[in-house]
C-alpha cells in the first residue's frame, strides 16, 4: 500500500509525524501524544530510518572516524563509524571488538569500498586497528590526540583519587575534603576555570607533591596538542614528555607514557593528517544526549535507530508542507 510502509499498521504520514516529534523529544512524550505504546515508537523509528537513511552514505568514504560508546549498563556498548568529511555517523553495530568492526568492511561497505579508505582515527585500543589493518591495509591508522590527553586526565585523576585516599586517614578532615573537591580544579582547561576552582588549584601548587607534578604533566601533554606547533616540533616535544612521564616516579604517568611511545607512529599521522577524533567526540556527545533523554534502550537496534535520526544522513520532513507562518492569514 502506497500510504503504508511494509509491516506497519499505520499510515507514512503519522509515522512521519511521530518519528519527526521524536528526534525533538523523548519517547515516552510521544507515546502519549500519539497514543500508541513506547515499543510501537520504537519500531516507528526502526521503519523510517531504513527508509530514509541516504542509501550513498558508504560509498567514497576516505576519512572515518571509529569509536564506542555506552547505550546501556552493564557493558553494552555500541561500535560507530563516522564520515569526516560529512560529520555524520555512517555506520553502527552492538559490540566494540574487532569482529565487530569487521561486519563494517565486509558486511556494509560495497565492494571495492574499503580500498578508497584513506585514514582511521580511532582510540589506543587494539581492537579497531586489528580490523583496520586486516581489512583497508593501505588506510593510515591515526590514534587521536583527544585520547591521548584523555588517557592523561584519566591518571591524573587516579593520583587525585589515591592522594585523597591518604588524606582521609589525617586528623584534619578539611584537607581530604580540599583533594575531594579539587577534581574538576585539576582537570578542565586552566582559561574555564571558576574563581573557587582557580582558589583550589593555587592551593594545591603552595602545597606540591605528586598530585601537582601529574597536574604539570597533563597540562604539559595538553599543549603539545593545542594545535599551534608544526608536525616536527610535537613530534619533538612528544618524545621528551614521554622521557619525562618515565622519569617522574608516578606510576601511572609512568604507564602513560610507556602507552604513548608505543603509539608514536599512530599519534604522528593522526597530527600530520590533521585527523582527530574531535567531530566524532561532538556526535557521541550527542547520542549520550540522546541516550539521557530516551531513560535507556531495550534493544541495541532501537538505540542505533534513534542514532541515525539525529546524528546520521537522515532527512526528516513533516508530512505536510506550507510556505505559511503559524497563525498567519492568507
Amino acid at each position: 500500500m502506497p500510504f503504508a510502509r511494509p509491516g506497519s499498521g499505520f499510515t507514512r504520514d503519522f509515522e512521519d509525524l511521530a518519528v519527526w516529534l521524536v528526534s525533538k523529544c523523548d519517547k515516552t512524550t510521544v507515546s502519549r501524544f500519539c497514543r500508541v505504546t513506547w515499543r510501537t515508537v520504537g519500531a516507528m523509528c526502526a521503519r523510517v530510518v531504513t527508509e530514509k537513511l541516504d542509501p550513498d552514505r558508504l560509498r567514497g568514504l576516505v576519512d572515518i572516524g571509529v569509536d564506542e560508546i555506552s547505550w546501556r549498563k552493564h557493558h553494552k556498548y555500541l561500535t560507530l563509524v563516522s564520515d569526516h568529511d560529512t560529520g555524520t555517523i555512517v555506520w553502527g553495530a552492538p559490540g566494540k571488538t574487532a569482529a565487530t568492526l569487521d561486519g563494517f568492511f565486509t558486511a556494509a561497505l560495497p565492494e571495492g569500498g574499503a580500498a578508497s579508505i584513506e585514514a582511521v582515527s580511532m582510540d589506543l585500543g587494539p581492537a579497531y586497528a586489528k580490523s583496520v589493518r586486516a581489512h583497508a591495509p593501505q588506510a593510515m591508522i591515526c590514534f587521536d590526540p583527544f585520547h591521548v590527553v584523555k588517557l592523561a586526565n584519566d591518571a591524573l585523576d587516579d593520583v587525585r583519587r589515591q592522594v585523597w585516599q591518604s588524606a582521609r586517614k589525617l586528623s584534619n578532615k578539611q584537607i581530604a575534603r580540599t583533594y575531594k573537591g579539587a577534581r574538576w580544579a585539576l582537570l578542565k582547561n586552566p582559561d574555564s576555570l571558576t574563581a573557587t576552582q582557580k582558589a583550589t588549584l593555587a592551593q594545591l601548587k603552595r602545597e606540591g607533591g605528586a598530585l601537582v607534578r601529574a597536574y604539570e604533566l597533563k597540562e604539559s601533554l595538553r599543549a603539545v596538542f593545542a594545535g599551534d606547533l608544526d608536525t616536527d616540533t610535537v613530534t619533538h616535544m612528544l618524545a621528551k614528555w614521554c622521557s619525562w612521564a618515565q622519569r617522574c616516579r608516578i606510576p601511572q604517568f609512568i604507564k602513560v607514557g610507556t602507552t604513548i611511545k608505543k603509539h608514536l607512529d599512530g599519534i604522528h599521522a593522526a597530527v600530520e593528517h590533521g585527523l582527530a577524533n574531535g567531530r566524532h567526540e561532538g556526535l557521541n556527545n550527542k547520542v549520550r544526549l540522546i541516550i539521557r533523554r530516551a531513560y535507556g534502550f531495550h534493544t541495541a537496534e532501537h538505540a542505533l535507530a534513534m542514532i541515525m535520526l539525529a546524528c546520521g544522513p537522515v532527512t526528516l520532513e513533516l508530512p505536510y508542507h506550507t510556505t505559511l507562518r503559524p497563525h498567519s492569514r492568507q
